[in-house]
């Protein structure tokens, strides 16, 4: 079983730790529609990035129960 050869000190395990904190979400607004999004990333909501639509996003579609 692996046993430390010498006590580590709390300040040392510490500053360890120090880079393993989780950072916040920084959400930017769509230009397009005003929703939040991940900077850099199209927006979910409307599918536009950099002002420009990139994935068109499909509008409801009605089947009919026969045609399902």
């Amino acid at each position: 079983m692996a046993v430390p050869q010498n006590k580590i000190s709390k300040s040392r395990r510490n500053m360890r730790r120090s880079h393993d904190a989780l950072v916040a979400a920084n959400p930017n607004e769509c230009p397009n529609c005003g929703e939040l999004k991940r900077p850099h990333h199209i927006c979910p909501s409307c599918g536009f990035y950099a002002e420009r639509e990139v994935v068109a996003l499909a509008t409801e579609v009605d089947l009919d129960e026969d045609a399902a």
